[in-house]
C-alpha cells in the first residue's frame, strides 16, 4: 500500500509502520520462505504499491495468481479483519494497470526476441552447453556477424552452424561433435515450442516502463506453461534482465526507481551456475541501481543466493522456515544471523514460529543502513487475489495501448525468404555476390577464387561436383539411357491404353 509517499508493507504489533522508502528501493531486496508461507501476498502488496507511487513494475506469474491485480479485490471478512487488526487508514480495493506478457504468445502479449539479441551466453544455457560446445556457439554468432548474417531464428542459426561445419578448420577447428551437440539442442527445445521465442516482432525494452495516470504498469509475464521447463524460465528472464541493464541510461541516485523486477523462484537461476557466469550477473547486480533499477529476488531461503548476490540486497522480508532436520536447522540459523538483531526477541526461534501472512522485515533507512529487524504482519492486496477466466484476461489484452504491436506470428519462412542465404552453403552463389564482397574488401583488384573462407568453400564444392562428373562410367550412363528409353516407352503405351479405353 502506497501510504505517505512510502512503500508500506508491513506493520508491528504496536503499529509500527515498516516501509521502503522509494529512494532506497533501487538498493535491491529479498523476499523468503517456505512454500505457502505468503511470499506470493508479500510480492503483490510490494508490486501494488510501486504501481501507486508511479513506479513500472515487471514479475513473472508462476502460478497463475497475480493476474488479479488487473480487477479489484474483494473486503471479505479475512481481509475486514487484517484491516482493522493493522488499523489501516484509507484501505480499500482497486485493480492496477497491467500488461499481460507470454513467450508463447497465447496468454498476453506475444514476448520475443532474436536469437542474435539474446546473445550466445544466454542461448548456451537455454541449450545446456558445455563450456566446449558454448566455444563453438560462440563462433557461430561471430561468423554470422562477420557475413552480416542476420540470426532472427533457429533456422538462420542452422545454416551457420551448416557452414561452420563445412569450414570448421577456418574457426579454430571446431568440432563436429560440438555442432552436432548444438543443432540436437536446438531440435529439443523446438519440440518444446521454444522456436515460437525468437523472430519478429522483437521485444521493445522500453515497453516495460510505462505509466498510465501516475501509475506505474504493473507487466506480468504468463510463466505457467514456461515453468515447466525450469532452465528456460530461468534463463529467459536473466535474458530480460541482462536487457534491461544493456538498454538503460546511467541516472544514478532518483527519488524512485525507473522500475522494479521481481525474479521469483530465484535459485533456479543459480543452480549449478558457473562462476564465469556468476561473475556476469553480479556485476549486473551491483552496477543496475545506477541505472534506476530495483531487483527483488524471491526464493525460499537466503542460502540458494549466492553471498555475493545476497550481500547486494539490503531490503529483506523473512518468512517462517521449517527446521526438521539439521540441514534446515542450519538455514534458518543464516537467515537469522542476516538481521541487525531486536533485542525484543530471538530471531531464529522468530523464524521458526512465523504464521502465515507474518514476517520478518528489516528496510534500509535514508543513510543506507538496515534497520533492526521487526517483527511484523503483512498487509492485504488491494487487488484480487488469485487467478482470472480467459475472458477477463482478453479483456485486459485488448484494451492494451500494445495490442497488436506484437502479435505477428512468428514465421521461419518469411523471416529468412528476404534475407541473403550463407554463401558457403550454396555451390551455385554467383560470382557478382563474392565479386561485391571481394571489391569491398580488397578493392577493384582483379578477383582471385583464392581469396577467404567463401571462395574456398565454393572452390572445394566446384571440385567435388566435377569430381563426381568424370568419374561416371560408360555402364552407369548406357543404364541412364536404358531407364529413359523405357520410362518413355512405358508412357506412350499407358497413353495408347487410355486411347481405348474412352474411345
Amino acid at each position: 500500500m502506497y501510504y505517505n509517499n512510502n512503500i508500506l508493507v508491513g506493520k508491528t504489533s504496536d503499529k509500527k509502520e515498516l516501509f521502503i522508502l522509494p529512494s532506497m528501493a533501487n538498493r535491491h531486496g529479498l523476499i523468503t520462505g517456505a512454500s505457502g508461507s505468503g511470499k506470493t501476498i508479500t510480492l503483490k502488496v510490494m508490486a501494488e504499491s510501486f504501481s501507486d507511487a508511479g513506479v513500472p513494475v515487471f514479475l513473472a506469474d508462476v502460478k497463475g495468481d497475480l493476474a488479479g491485480t488487473a480487477y479489484p479485490g474483494e473486503m471479505s471478512d479475512k481481509v475486514k479483519e487484517r484491516v482493522e487488526k493493522l488499523g489501516l487508514e484509507n484501505f480499500e480495493p482497486k485493480a492496477f494497470p497491467v500488461r499481460f506478457w507470454d513467450l508463447y504468445g497465447e496468454a498476453g502479449h506475444h514476448l520475443r526476441t532474436t536469437v542474435e539479441a539474446i546473445g550466445s551466453d544466454v542461448l548456451s544455457i537455454i541449450l545446456g552447453l558445455s563450456e566446449v560446445q558454448e566455444g563453438c556457439l560462440a563462433i557461430a554468432f561471430k561468423v554470422a556477424k562477420e557475413q552480416s548474417q542476420p540470426l532472427n531464428t533457429f533456422n538462420d542459426l542452422r545454416k551457420i552452424l551448416e557452414y561452420l561445419a563445412n569450414n570448421r578448420t577456418e574457426y579454430g577447428n571446431t568440432t563436429t561433435q560440438s555442432i552436432g551437440a548444438i543443432q540436437r539442442s536446438l531440435l529439443i527445445l523446438e519440440n518444446q515450442g521454444a522456436d515460437k521465442f525468437f523472430g519478429q516482432p522483437m521485444l521493445n525494452i522500453n515497453d516495460f516502463f510505462q505509466v498510465e495516470n501516475g501509475r506505474g504498469v504493473i507487466n506480468i509475464l504468463d510463466s505457467v506453461k514456461l515453468f515447466e521447463s525450469p532452465d528456460l524460465y530461468a534463463a529467459f528472464l536473466l535474458w530480460i534482465l541482462n536487457e534491461l541493464f544493456s538498454k538503460s541510461p546511467e541516472v544514478g541516485d532518483l527519488d524512485k526507481p525507473r522500475l522494479v523486477f521481481f525474479f521469483d523462484e530465484a535459485h533456479l537461476l543459480f543452480d549449478n551456475m558457473p562462476s564465469y557466469r556468476l561473475k556476469r550477473i553480479t556485476q549486473i547486480v551491483k552496477l543496475i541501481r545506477s541505472r534506476g533499477i530495483g531487483l527483488y529476488f524471491i526464493s525460499q531461503a537466503p542460502t540458494d543466493i549466492p553471498d555475493e548476490i545476497l550481500s547486494q540486497l539490503g531490503n529483506r522480508v523473512q518468512h517462517t522456515l521449517r527446521a526438521y532436520t539439521p540441514a534446515d536447522q542450519k538455514t534458518v540459523k543464516a537467515a537469522a544471523s542476516a538481521f541487525r538483531t531486536n533485542p525484543a526477541f530471538d530471531t531464529e526461534t522468530a523464524i521458526r514460529e512465523l504464521g502465515t501472512g507474518e514476517a520478518l522485515i528489516s528496510f534500509q533507512n535514508a543513510k543506507g543502513a538496515p534497520e533492526i529487524v521487526e517483527y511484523a504482519t503483512i498487509l492485504p492486496p488491494q487487488s484480487r487475489m488469485g487467478v482470472i477466466d480467459n475472458a477477463e484476461r482478453e479483456a485486459i489484452i485488448n484494451a492494451s495501448p500494445l495490442h497488436g504491436k506484437y502479435s505477428a506470428a512468428p514465421n521461419s519462412a518469411t523471416d529468412t525468404q528476404n534475407r541473403k542465404e550463407i554463401k558457403a552453403a550454396d555451390p551455385n552463389q554467383t560470382q557478382a555476390d563474392n565479386l561485391a564482397k571481394y571489391k569491398e574488401q580488397y578493392g577493384n583488384g582483379p578477383f582471385k577464387k583464392s581469396d577467404g573462407p567463401i571462395a574456398k568453400s565454393q572452390k572445394k564444392a566446384s571440385a567435388a561436383k566435377s569430381t563426381a562428373k568424370k568419374g561416371k562410367s560408360t555402364a552407369a550412363k548406357a543404364g541412364e539411357r536404358f531407364v529413359t528409353n523405357a520410362a518413355g516407352a512405358a508412357g506412350r503405351g499407358i497413353i495408347s491404353w487410355f486411347k481405348k479405353i474412352f474411345k
